[in-house]
């Protein structure tokens, strides 16, 4: 069976790689000031998603990210799969002796949700930036785990959640904006909290 500090370690060794890869595989070009990432030409404007009036902010990647969580849903609670799934992540050893394989639930379990956060990039680089930018994606992953654990690792509570810390990433930007007083510190602590 594979172990979670074996599965975490080897994340570290090939992290650096896949960096290394997201730098050199886009058509990347240098901003003509000496400041700031590299980013790739812009898109085409067909590739852009449709996006809604200029007073939500909302694109077609809402609609989009809705639909996966009712696909992960069906997935989880009404296939044969996702209770497979289940019984693996509550105790491997009794989904053994149940006859399925651990090791293989797991791989399934690491594609389906590799998918699934591969999916945010669509929200980025086809909705808001319409191009490619270097280490966009920082932070995402973690923030992606506390929205799974304040939804409960349910679709559902994963929705409210991921729009409750949408709205704290958006008003925190907003007030880290407006008043001087209030660092990013300071929202990302009442975030925790």
């Amino acid at each position: 069976m594979i172990e979670a500090s074996v599965c975490i370690k080897s994340s570290y060794r090939v992290n650096p790689i896949c960096l290394f890869l997201a730098e050199i595989i886009p058509d990347v070009t240098v901003p003509p000031k000496p400041k700031g990432f590299p980013i790739a030409t812009t898109q085409s404007p067909t590739l852009a998603l449709l996006e809604s009036p200029k007073l939500t902010g909302l694109n077609l990647s809402f609609v989009l990210a809705l639909i996966c969580c009712f696909l992960v849903w069906l997935l989880i609670w009404r296939t044969h799969l996702g209770y497979r799934i289940r019984a693996t992540g509550f105790s491997p050893k009794a989904s053994t002796y149940a006859g399925y394989q651990p090791e293989t639930i797991i791989i399934i379990t690491m594609a389906i949700s590799g998918a699934l956060a591969g999916m945010m990039a669509v929200n980025e680089i086809l909705g808001v930036q319409h191009r490619v930018i270097l280490n966009f994606t920082s932070g995402y992953g973690f923030t992606g785990i506390a929205v799974a654990l304040m939804g409960r690792n349910h679709p559902l509570g994963i929705i409210f959640a991921s729009l409750l810390f949408g709205a704290l990433f958006q008003g925190g930007a907003e007030l880290d904006f407006e008043f001087q007083t209030i660092t990013r510190e300071m929202v990302v602590m009442i975030q925790g909290l």
